[in-house]
């Protein structure tokens, strides 16, 4: 249950560009943070605006739309080195070994995450592991095992979904981050949360906009 790496790289591309980001077959999922982006690959072209998000295993070429566009791009991989996206600035934000069973049934998972100003997410864990990335605000991170730290706007990490998580947003600005996950298949439109006390789940100070939720072939 080893061999498998979940990546998080920043694309920047600048207005229109002639040349298209050519990147080659893997499970990944591209966000847009800003910007306009074009997609063409197996299926029909597709457009995307800011906070949209689409899923593809195929290889794909990738063009921005009159103001550019900045990417987060997800992918899974087999330890392959990072790639860059030709016709990009590609920032490599975080790796991560992700345990899967190569018998398994697997879907890819990218959700947005609101929170109301001071909002916490009590100890809970996950179905899957993960990378998050912050859009804005500030998030005390508590994780079992690990230094407490506080997460600014562009920062990743990981979470494995086996250890309790907690986290506490900014109380003077608005807190939302995006992540990915590799979750079990079954829980297709469900949520992967679990609380650590049960009594938690009552609690909701945030909200959650899935944009990708597709099953997925194991590299």
């Amino acid at each position: 249950m080893n061999g498998y790496l979940l990546r998080l790289t920043r694309d920047r591309m600048e207005p229109q560009t002639r040349q298209r980001a050519l990147l080659c077959a893997t499970n990944r999922v591209l966000y847009v943070l800003d910007g306009q982006l074009s997609i063409a690959g197996s299926g029909l072209p597709v457009r995307l605006d800011a906070n949209e998000a689409w899923h593809g295993a195929g290889a794909c070429s990738a063009v921005s739309g009159a103001d550019g566009a900045t990417v987060l791009r997800y992918e899974l991989t087999r330890s392959a080195p990072p790639a860059t996206a030709p016709g990009a600035r590609s920032t490599l934000l975080l790796e991560h070994d992700i345990e899967l069973d190569p018998a398994g049934h697997y879907l890819m998972r990218c959700d947005r995450v609101d929170f109301d100003l001071g909002g916490e997410a009590l100890p809970h864990r996950h179905r899957g592991g993960g990378i998050r990335c912050l859009l804005g605000g500030a998030l005390e991170l508590r994780v079992e095992g690990e230094p407490d730290r506080t997460i600014t706007p562009g920062q990743a990490w990981f979470e494995s979904g086996r250890e309790p998580v907690y986290a506490r947003a900014s109380s003077r600005e608005a807190t939302s981050f995006v992540r990915c996950s590799i979750l079990p298949r079954e829980i297709r439109g469900r949520s992967s949360i679990m609380y650590v006390d049960p009594k938690d789940a009552a609690s909701k100070p945030r909200r959650y906009t899935v944009l990708v939720d597709e099953p997925i072939e194991l590299p």
